[in-house]
């Protein structure tokens, strides 16, 4: 009998024996801080991926530059008469040589580097180029219907135009005295202006 008992009390014993272990672990992990404590931490959901729509309309293109524009030579407005100093040919940019293929209009230095005096080379003197040529500006005019000088130096005094005036500043409505006193003149051709006047060369 005593045998079956020890037998039977140590079959208890190691029936208990993990109940006891349980009651530990738990006991022990009620005791660990709450801060302890694994808590599962659910991951972040990725990002969602671009699509390729997305992706064309963000792609910034290039802006190409305009070429830029040569601008063209600007002629000269300057009409500045030039007189030949071999022959006396005076050079009008107001003229021009429409014969030579020189618009009116084309300043001095717009000519080509390759004119010359179209007197000089008629009359045999050689080809005398825009280097023989000296700015010339004059100071007669001559009417075209009754052959009236304007001289700037002498001026017009009766008239109020003071001596040394010069032929661009006279009022723009300066008529030939000559002419305005002629009826014949004035009924046919009208008030001869300063359109109506050349300028002499000597």
């Amino acid at each position: 009998m005593p045998k079956a008992l020890q037998a039977s009390k140590k079959g208890v014993k190691k029936k208990t024996a993990p109940a006891a272990a349980k009651k530990k672990t738990s006991a022990a992990l009620a005791k660990k801080p709450a801060t302890a404590r694994k808590v599962p931490v659910k991951k972040a959901a990725a990002p969602a991926k671009k699509t390729a729509a997305v992706k064309k309309s963000t792609t910034i293109t290039p802006k190409k530059k305009p070429a830029k524009k040569i601008p063209a030579k600007k002629k000269s407005k300057d009409m500045t008469r030039y007189r030949c100093k071999l022959c006396g040919y005076i050079y009008s940019p107001l003229r021009g040589e429409p014969h030579n293929g020189i618009p009116a209009g084309t300043a001095f230095d717009d000519l080509p580097d390759t004119y010359v005096c179209p007197v000089c080379g008629m009359q045999g003197k050689g080809r005398i180029g825009k280097w023989g040529f000296e700015e010339w500006r004059p100071t007669r005019y001559i009417c075209s219907m009754c052959s009236y000088i304007y001289d700037e130096k002498r001026g017009e005094p009766h008239r109020g135009i003071k001596p040394g005036t010069k032929f661009e500043d006279l009022p723009d409505d300066y008529v030939c005295p000559v002419c305005a006193l002629d009826p014949k003149i004035r009924v046919q051709f009208g008030k001869v202006r300063k359109q109506g006047f050349e300028p002499l060369p000597m």
